[in-house]
């Protein structure tokens, strides 16, 4: 029997057209409800003991490194943002003068801000792989760019498991070959695609993986996860805090100053890494993913976007080939016909919410979402039309 769609799992208003993952996931009633718990927990704060500062951590730990297929939970650190942990990255890796870095064309801030400081420093060079501009074999012809452009001079490439603008899937098995036969580190953005897509660390073997909670984790704002692999075992961390050291679990003897840090990528966690009021949540949230699946989660959302990508080619506008392109994300291209301005009204008009992101109308789908849902957001863009 078919588990989808989970609607009634969600407190999304009645009359809203929700295709928005993208941009932020609604909270499941059982997250929310979890939350408020952890909240007044604050209240009472004399019912906390040490072990409140470590243990549900292991347990979120625990569920990130299942969902990703990790190798071992030491790999995991927590983390505010993805900024914060590409900014680690950055600050562990050396360059020599001439070395590059290769992107993909307007990929999200947070993983350039870092590269470009550490292109500064190390008088390295960013180098772009921007998308094709051709709508025929984009998805081929893109990925193709990029495994070209990785040569002997490449020493990093740090690039998204998808785009986040359009869905255009990176082919990072192909990408990490070709980034180990040239010795360049290979760094993923999992933002937009762990948690509704498949992702394994065992059969991609990054040596990064940064991860924000908000999105296709299901989770809260400022709270994520990151995959360290063995190149960074014995980095430096972005701020050096009492819990990342050795017998941190022992108060009182935290006077007694530590040398060493905890085992794997512990030396990584930000400070509070406990965060007593949003590990609740995204311990809970991840828990649901696992049981969903991504691959359950990425088959439903192909389920009931078919229709309606059909038929918004048949108008002409355009898709990325479906080889080419996640089944949770996807950018639709106006048809020449199509007035964005109207088409905004009659997103307004509808309760439709999706993003803008450049030249790109973002759509993304979740469990919550149905073939009705799709059928909305084509009747916009057919009322868009001008004559």
């Amino acid at each position: 029997m078919n588990q989808f769609p989970q609607k009634e799992k969600f407190n999304l208003e009645q009359g809203i057209t929700y295709l928005n993952t993208a941009f932020s996931a609604p909270l499941s009633k059982k997250a929310e409800e979890i939350g408020i718990a952890a909240l007044k927990e604050k209240s009472r704060p004399y019912n906390s003991t040490g072990a409140d500062f470590f243990e549900p951590t292991e347990k979120l730990k625990s569920l990130f490194s299942e969902l990703i297929d990790a190798p071992n939970p030491e790999h995991i650190a927590i983390i505010p943002s993805v900024s914060y942990g590409i900014s680690i990255v950055a600050k562990n890796v050396c360059l020599k003068e001439g070395d590059e870095i290769i992107i993909v064309g307007e990929q999200f801030p947070s993983n350039f801000y870092a590269w470009k400081r550490v292109a500064n420093k190390y008088k390295a060079i960013i180098k772009t792989v921007s998308a094709p501009n051709t709508e025929e074999n984009r998805g081929q012809k893109w990925n193709q760019n990029i495994l070209a452009a990785i040569t002997e001079k490449t020493a990093v490439i740090t690039i998204p498991n998808i785009h986040w603008a359009d869905g255009t899937i990176f082919n990072l098995k192909e990408i990490r070959e070709k980034a180990t036969a040239n010795n360049a580190l290979l760094i993923i953005d999992g933002t937009q695609s762990i948690g509704a897509l498949p992702f394994s660390v065992n059969e991609i073997k990054p040596d990064a993986v940064i991860c924000a909670g908000y999105k296709w984790l299901m989770g809260p704002y400022s709270l994520g996860l990151a995959y360290f692999g063995e190149h960074f075992n014995n980095g430096i961390p972005l701020e050096e805090n009492w819990i990342n050291r050795k017998n941190s679990e022992d108060f009182s003897g935290l006077v007694n100053y530590e040398d060493e840090y905890k085992e794997g990528a512990y030396r990584f966690n930000m400070g509070e890494m406990s965060n007593f009021n949003l590990v609740p949540i995204l311990t809970q949230t991840i828990g649901q993913l696992i049981e969903w699946t991504p691959k359950n989660i990425q088959n439903y959302c192909n389920e009931i976007t078919q229709d309606a990508i059909e038929e918004l080619r048949m108008m002409h506008c355009y898709i990325e080939e479906d080889k080419y392109r996640a089944k949770h994300l996807f950018g639709i291209k106006l048809a020449d016909n199509m007035d964005i301005n109207r088409l905004q009204e009659e997103f307004k008009a509808n309760n439709v919410y999706v993003s803008i992101r450049g030249e790109y109308i973002r759509v993304s789908t979740h469990v919550f979402n149905t073939k009705e849902d799709l059928q909305v957001l084509v009747n916009c863009f057919r009322l868009s039309v001008s004559f």
